[in-house]
């Protein structure tokens, strides 16, 4: 292929990466992939059973064997392919983000972006994972501790950012030297694994290390978490799943990003039009479908009428439509039971007291795209005290600052977080107490860098993803102790 030249698409996705081959799976279901906007039909595939799953776990593990013998350079030298391709491939990934997700086309590239950003972070993971040699209490022992790959990691990523929230677990675990079994979300089969399996194929990635089972959870969801090969299983997904993981895998490690209820507060002090336009954002973005949206925004009293007013006129004017269409700001959401479901939430926190400012029907070909919602009403509404994950916020009115800590405080969640506030020390201070994993002063609850600490607390999950924190959570530590002078033991006979 010359320079400028593009690549030819990948081709159509029918089968999968199973055992070092791709081919259709064992299961006598088959899943028809539609594009959310208009049940487009974009690829049929024949599932996986769990005997697939048994195969693509013995395959990865003897896989995983040599590729942790690699030399490190040659092992980071796949993700700087992988870079390439992704920026090759640019338009067909972000083509089939935009069909698949239902998300708009910003929103398309923004996942690509973040995924590319990732794979650079990992390019230094197989020379910075380190060990340390610790001195001994006893004479002439040396300990050394060595970081090791954990073997074979299992992942089972959603679908609201199906390639970032995959590629978030695949890229570090390959590159510090395991092999991966993934089950991507139903909803999005081809951009959540497929998608992903070709790009690191075509870097170069040895077969068998990277296998995709696509099928239904109760036919192989036991298996993917209760198989004696993987070390760790990572999921992303429901709080509810992320408990009957922990009770089917106890002892497996686990990595688990769960639900949100994102607070975004704004103080008595804070610019009201700039909080307005985090809140907009946290709120609204990809229809509200992200971990970290802005599913309540409490506001001090001082500051509230105005920024109820200001959101209304702001969110008013949002255009829904053809994610394809560079106009539309709010596609569809991802099915239908997601939008019976958000609706359902809507109409529980009118009964349970809260004001109904904007609302609509769901429109389009299909009827998924639910038009932004805006309420205003307590904290204990439904549509504030529960996860929504649709275009929906709720405005919470709050006395003072304390109180208003209390109301982000007061959820089973605590994943992303943010405060508005005109004294950003203050901020600071304000999010040293917030119970959540992340915290951003001065901006929206919606943030992810491949380098930092991503993960919540209390029911939003255990673990955090990148950074060295990625590096911790996809090796394990093994003391090896040398003794190097003659050790007088006990029990000696003679």
């Amino acid at each position: 292929m010359s320079e400028g030249q593009r690549p030819e698409p990948y081709p159509r996705f029918d089968r999968m990466p199973l055992g070092g081959e791709w081919r259709p799976g064992g299961s006598e279901h088959t899943l028809t992939d539609v594009a959310p906007y208009d049940d487009k039909p974009l690829a049929e595939i024949r599932l996986a059973d769990a005997r697939d799953v048994d195969r693509a776990f013995r395959a990865a593990k003897q896989a995983q064997r040599s590729w942790a013998d690699t030399p490190a350079g040659e092992r980071a030298e796949v993700f700087l392919r992988a870079m390439a391709v992704m920026d090759a491939r640019k338009d067909e990934i972000v083509d089939w983000l935009v069909a698949e997700t239902g998300g708009i086309r910003e929103r398309a590239e923004f996942e690509w972006s973040l995924v590319r950003a990732g794979m650079a972070e990992v390019v230094s993971y197989p020379t910075r994972v380190a060990g340390r040699i610790l001195p001994g209490t006893l004479p002439g022992k040396e300990n050394r501790v060595y970081r090791q790959p954990l073997g074979v990691v299992s992942v089972i990523s959603p679908w609201n950012f199906p390639l970032q929230l995959s590629n978030r677990s695949v890229a570090p675990a390959l590159a510090l030297g395991n092999a991966v079994v993934l089950k991507p979300a139903g909803d999005t089969p081809v951009t959540g694994g497929l998608l992903l399996a070709r790009i690191y194929e075509e870097a170069g990635l040895p077969p068998g290390l990277l296998n995709v089972a696509i099928g239904r959870s109760s036919e192989i969801g036991d298996a993917l978490v209760t198989h004696e090969i993987p070390q760790l299983v990572s999921f992303t997904g429901s709080t509810a799943v992320g408990e009957g993981i922990a009770k089917k895998a106890p002892l497996k490690r686990r990595a688990l990003e769960l639900g949100g209820n994102g607070p975004l507060v704004v103080l008595g002090d804070a610019d009201v039009e700039r909080a307005v336009d985090a809140a907009v954002f946290g709120s609204y973005y990809h229809q509200g479908q992200i971990c970290m949206a802005t599913n309540r925004v409490i506001a001090d009293a001082a500051v509230h009428d105005d920024l109820v007013e200001r959101m209304r006129e702001r969110v008013r004017a949002l255009r829904t439509g053809d994610p394809a269409d560079p106009r539309t700001q709010i596609g569809p959401v991802v099915n239908d039971s997601q939008r019976d479901g958000i609706l359902d939430k809507v109409a529980r926190a009118v009964d349970d007291g809260a004001e109904l400012l904007l609302s609509g029907e769901p429109a389009g070909p299909a009827g998924r795209v639910v038009p932004p919602h805006l309420l205003v009403g307590g904290n204990g509404v439904a549509t504030a005290a529960e996860e929504v994950f649709g275009p929906v916020a709720t405005v919470v009115r709050a006395r003072d600052e304390e109180d208003a800590l209390a109301l982000a405080n007061a959820t089973e969640y605590g994943l992303s977080s943010a405060v508005y506030t005109g004294d950003a020390e203050r901020g600071v201070r304000f999010a040293q107490r917030v119970e959540a994993g992340m915290t951003h002063v001065n901006d929206t609850t919606v943030n992810d860098e491949p380098n930092t600490a991503f993960g919540g607390e209390k029911a939003s999950g255990i673990g955090r993803f990148g950074g060295e924190w990625a590096i911790d959570e996809f090796t394990r530590d093994h003391w090896i102790s040398v003794q190097h002078t003659f050790r007088d033991l006990p029990l000696r006979t003679g």
